[in-house]
């Protein structure tokens, strides 16, 4: 045996790596817009009774907790998802009546189309943005505006249209509410499927409006328009 001892080498000490960002839960660039766009797909699912901030959080793939950095609750969530749909909607509107503002029928046609068009191509923004799931517009301010938005919009094209001599006798907002009454079922009867009438092409889908505009705008026609 050699008298010269082996030197042996020291074990190594294991070091703990951390988990890098990219190696933990996933992180979004937009918290917010992952949150809305995962909530409107839960709609388009399950519709707005079944969205609660835990599902939308587990279907963006962020923790329970991480909505409530932007939401108090699933109603504010919903809010802000109305909100957005009634600002795309009352946008497309106003490009739709500006372009037809000369003639009375096509302005109030192109209003029309815009509105149930805007519901056959968002139904999961239409549902929220109707649903009873906002109980009291009132407490979000940015929601309360742009709802009313549309409304006011419709009034003014209609109230554009009137004759003069008969402007003082009818209420230009009683006949846009009646003129909204109607074109909101046909929309709501577009999102729900319940027509046969064909309407996948935007050709299809402005024959239907236009009938039901045309049907809507001689009616109103007897009240002063």
């Amino acid at each position: 045996m050699s008298d010269e001892t082996e030197e042996r080498p020291k074990p190594r000490r294991r070091v703990k790596r951390r988990k890098t960002r990219k190696e933990g839960r996933y992180h979004h660039g937009n918290l917010r817009r992952a949150l809305l766009d995962a909530a409107l797909m839960l709609v388009e699912r399950e519709v707005p009774k079944g969205v609660s901030l835990r599902s939308v959080a587990r279907l963006a793939g962020v923790s329970a907790a991480a909505p409530y950095r932007h939401f108090p609750d699933k109603e504010g969530l919903l809010a802000v998802v109305a909100e957005e749909g009634f600002r795309a909607m009352t946008s497309a509107m106003e490009s739709a009546v500006e372009a037809n503002k000369e003639i009375p029928l096509a302005s109030f046609r192109a209003i029309a189309f815009a509105y149930v068009k805007y519901a056959a191509m968002h139904p999961s923004h239409f549902r929220v943005m109707f649903g009873p799931e906002v109980a009291d517009r009132s407490l979000y301010p940015g929601l309360k505006e742009s709802s009313e938005r549309s409304l006011e919009l419709l009034t003014r094209m209609i109230r554009s249209c009137q004759r003069p001599d008969l402007i003082g006798g009818v209420d230009a907002k009683e006949l846009a509410i009646a003129a909204w009454a109607t074109l909101h079922g046909l929309a709501t009867l577009l999102v729900d499927s319940q027509l046969d009438q064909p309407h996948q092409t935007d050709a299809e889908l402005q024959a239907v409006t236009n009938r039901v505009a045309d049907v809507i705008y001689r009616g109103l026609s007897y009240s002063g328009l």
